[in-house]
């Protein structure tokens, strides 16, 4: 445990500033983030540039901060919990951020506040620092309702929570994928309808070990979208189920379009979501 003394009277600012902050909360401009590499085996740009120097820090440039960690954890006092883990800002296309909003991307958070600027989490960057940082920073708040501190929190968890699915499934269901990312961004009814739906989720029968697999899609609309754009949701669910064919021992390919209010709890817990990487989370409704 960190060693903070309790009675240290300056942390008491720091512990009323950050009873304001919340998980999702931000700070723009340009901001320093640090990660550690091999001198012997730099990956990154950045890295490969220092590495002759010896050092095995690299300092980058971003354009802001997101807060990470928990808010129980923010407001606690300094002596509990000293750190909080941020993760850096970065911009994404405007199709791209439309998958990260539905969750779709699961490397990053949309941050509601800074949709106009395309500003998301890259969740596969975070850095701890000490609470008296966080509390010297213009606080931007990034969530501002209930519905979207919830998509903040499912984002963060859905990346250390994705399936892992087996090799060959994966290598089966690649066209999908293929059909998914080529059509997902274009104006035409197919690449509407996909991003019309709520999710997609996999299940396997009996489980994905078996040596012989029955694979069930499901195609989750909002439920008010009984057809899409005038054509039956069964053209769009043939056209998908086509491009996954049977192979090896996956014996049987079915799938659904349905809404949540169709699917069983136990239909939801029993199946795995797949998306643009085939890691995906649930995603409320966006307004459109």
């Amino acid at each position: 445990m960190a060693d903070v003394d309790p009675s240290d009277e300056r942390f008491g600012a720091v512990d009323e500033t950050l009873g304001q902050w919340r998980q999702g909360d931000c700070v723009l401009g340009k901001s320093s983030f640090l990660h550690k590499f091999s001198p012997e085996k730099p990956i990154t740009s950045a890295s490969r540039e220092v590495a002759a120097t010896g050092v095995d820090v690299v300092e980058t440039d971003v354009v802001g901060l997101v807060v990470v960690s928990q808010t129980c954890d923010l407001v606690r006092p300094c002596a509990d919990r000293p750190y909080v883990e941020v993760a850096p800002l970065v911009e994404v296309t405007e199709d791209d951020y439309a998958n990260i909003e539905r969750g779709r991307r699961p490397g990053y958070a949309a941050v509601p506040s800074l949709r106009s600027q395309r500003l998301v989490a890259d969740l596969d960057r975070t850095m701890t620092l000490e609470k008296p940082i966080v509390a010297a920073w213009p606080r931007v708040e990034g969530c501002t309702t209930d519905p979207e501190r919830r998509r903040f929190a499912r984002a963060l968890a859905r990346k250390r929570e994705r399936f892992p699915f087996p090799n060959d499934f994966n290598a089966m269901v690649r066209p999908l994928q293929s059909k998914v990312l080529d059509k997902h961004g274009r104006n035409s009814p197919e690449g509407r309808a996909f991003r019309a739906l709520r999710e997609i989720r996999v299940c396997a029968a009996p489980d994905w070990e078996a040596a012989e697999v029955g694979i069930l899609f499901w195609f989750i609309r909002d439920a008010e979208n009984t057809k899409f754009e005038g054509i039956g949701w069964d053209a769009f669910l043939a056209q998908w189920l086509a491009l996954v064919e049977k192979e090896g021992r996956f014996v049987e390919v079915e799938g659904q379009v349905v809404t949540l209010e169709e699917m069983t709890a136990w239909d939801y817990v029993t199946s795995d979501p797949l998306d643009l990487d085939f890691l995906s989370s649930a995603a409320e409704p966006q307004t459109q």
